[in-house]
């Protein structure tokens, strides 16, 4: 005889999935899905759909995935959707031209890689990998025209970029329209009781809405997460951008980007990227603001919760290690390059950094120099006529930058 699942109460499921959610569309429903589960004993089936447009993951991929994770922890059925068909087509969100549809070569390509870092997120059990494919790529023209029939132009149109566009007498291609049906479709396929997405996302959940009911299925919950926004404190994460953290980055290099973010925005990374309990970060945020707990040591802690959830504890004990002895005791990281320099005469220090690639250009070295951004031997170096002595065998420590360090051998 098989034992009926069981789950946490209803109460307590909401309360923790509600934790930095943007919207739960509708909150009633979710309650009703989750008490109907609690009875039956069968798990909510919650679809995260991603276009492996991107074969590289960061932070800001990671905020819906984890609430995915938290679906998976209360024993509720993760499904992790591959839109390698819909990546052909190009989801128009956000973007003020139409994006060019991705070759199947590159939809394989990233595909293969997103999945392997998923997992550093997603638990391997109750979880259901599917392709959208497997059902968009046997849909004949009856299916789709079926499909177009169940929702209006002048609803379409209602959509933030296809309006603006439209205002903007910019093109918009049919195929662009035909997205959001698509992923609707796939929660019809895959009957889904909650949809997860980015708040850039929220038309598209709703569409799924509409159509399931069009196809006689009960009505996904929508539930939206915040954008996260990138080191720079002010936009959206993102690779081009350079305002990201790569999940496959090095410890270290993860570490002193999570240092570089503006105190405030602190508070929303501990909330969408890390799994602290409200309370705790709240606590923290209380004694930071009595002036008990200064915001570098709370960073510090941020920075490593991070970075251990993905290159575990020692990793990341040991990026915290190199990053005290750069930043706060000035001293060089653990294997710091050595470059070899002939015995000769002289040299203006702007010059030997230029030389040494340490700046791109001589106006650059003077830069650095003037904002004491280089070091000899851990003494600052502000004069840009200073001169470096290279006619006896020496040995020194040169700086510049946050990051750059080289140890000069004169032989």
């Amino acid at each position: 005889m098989t034992t009926k699942k069981q789950f946490k109460p209803v109460d307590e499921q909401i309360a923790y999935l509600r934790r930095g959610a943007a919207e739960i569309i509708r909150e009633e429903d979710l309650r009703a899905k989750l008490e109907a589960s609690a009875k039956t004993g069968k798990p909510l089936r919650v679809k995260l759909g991603v276009d492996p447009t991107a074969p590289d993951l960061h932070l800001g991929h990671t905020v819906v995935l984890r609430k995915l994770k938290h679906f998976q922890n209360l024993g509720h059925t993760a499904i992790f959707l591959v839109g390698d068909f819909t990546a052909m087509v190009g989801d128009p969100t956000g973007q003020s031209e139409t994006r060019p549809p991705l070759t199947r070569e590159q939809v394989d390509a990233n595909a293969k890689t997103y999945l392997e870092q998923v997992y550093k997120i997603l638990s391997s059990e109750n979880i259901e990998v599917r392709y959208n494919s497997e059902w968009l790529g046997k849909l004949t023209g009856h299916d789709m025209i079926r499909l177009c029939a169940h929702y209006r132009l002048a609803r379409m149109l209602e959509r933030e970029d296809f309006r603006s566009r439209l205002a903007g007498n910019l093109p918009i291609a049919i195929h662009e329209l035909l997205y959001p049906l698509l992923q609707a479709y796939d929660s019809v396929a895959l009957h889904a009781d909650v949809e997860l997405g980015a708040t850039e996302q929220k038309f598209n959940l709703l569409v799924g809405r509409d159509i399931q009911h069009e196809y006689g299925q009960p009505s996904q919950v929508a539930l939206t997460m915040p954008i996260l926004v990138g080191t720079d404190g002010k936009r959206k994460m993102s690779k081009s951008l350079g305002n990201y953290v790569g999940i496959t980055e090095p410890p270290s290099e993860m570490f002193g980007k999570l240092m570089s973010i503006p105190d405030e925005l602190m508070w929303s990374y501990w909330e969408l990227v890390t799994d602290k309990e409200t309370s705790g970060v709240e606590e923290i945020r209380k004694r930071v603001a009595a002036g008990s707990t200064h915001p570098m040591d709370v960073k510090m802690l941020l920075a490593l919760e991070i970075v251990a959830g993905f290159h575990g504890a020692v990793a990341a004990e040991k990026a915290a290690g190199e990053f005290q002895r750069i930043f706060r005791d000035r001293e060089a990281p653990e294997g710091a390059p050595v470059r070899k320099l002939a015995r000769g005469e002289a040299k203006r220090l702007t010059a030997l950094l230029v030389e040494l690639e340490l700046a791109a250009s001589r106006s650059e070295a003077d830069r650095l120099l003037k904002q004491g951004g280089v070091e000899m031997d851990g003494e600052r170096v502000s004069d840009v006529k200073t001169e470096v002595n290279l006619a006896q065998p020496r040995q020194f420590l040169l700086r510049a930058g946050k990051k750059k360090f080289l140890r000069i051998v004169v032989e």
